[in-house]
Formats: structure tokens, sequence, C-alpha cells
């Protein structure tokens, strides 16, 4: 019987610490070179309408983040805003066409991404 109370102990701490895993926030801090995500950006003058952690004329990255997390489609939609150029509402109501990012390189739009969302 104490064994038996001992194993379902052990079993029910086992699948909270499973659950936990499985819905901790991702870390994509691995997945990024945040010099050269920051270089392309300001390449880009991206910093002229966005900031980390402020609202400029668009909004912060953290915001970006926050409207992505979570989202499977999350990268691919940020991806296709930098690279196709779509209509953005600013944060003062009007609307632009996004500026289209000067890399056709894949994998400088994804780093540049991910760093946005690691934000």
């Amino acid at each position: 019987m104490i064994h038996h109370r001992f194993g379902s102990s052990l079993m029910s701490s086992m699948i909270v610490m499973v659950a936990a895993l499985a819905f901790a926030p991702v870390a994509l801090a691995a997945d990024f070179d945040e010099a050269a995500a920051k270089a392309l950006a300001k390449r880009n003058d991206c910093f002229k309408c966005h900031a980390v952690d402020k609202t400029k004329k668009g909004p912060s990255y953290k915001k970006i983040a926050a409207k992505y997390k979570g989202k499977p489609d999350g990268e691919e939609k940020a991806i296709k805003n930098i690279t196709t150029g779509p209509k953005v509402k600013l944060e003062d109501g009007t609307e632009e066409d996004h500026k289209i990012i000067d890399t056709k390189d894949s994998k400088e739009q994804k780093n540049l991404v991910h760093w946005i969302l690691a934000q």
C-alpha cells in the first residue's frame, strides 16, 4: 500500500511537470542572431516607426510579439508583413503600406522575425 501511494504521488508529480513543460513559453533565444537582426532593421529604417518597448508611429516589437504569441502562423504572418508591403494601421489610426524589407534571403527574414517575436 505504501508503494502504491508513492507510485501514485510520483506519477501525479510527473504529469504536472510534463504539463508545465508543454505549456511553457518557447524560448527563441538560440533561434536568432540579435546583432544581425538589429543591423537589418536599422538598414531598413524599421526603428523609424518601431521601438522594442515603446510605441512610435507603429507598435512596439513587444506589442507585435504579444499579438502573435502562441499563434502557429505568427511567424508566417510577420514575414509576410515585412516582405509584401500590406496596408497597416498606424497607432494614430491612419493607414499606409508597410515598408518591404530589402532582403530576399529567407534566413535573414526569419532571423529578424524571430528576434521581433522574442521581445
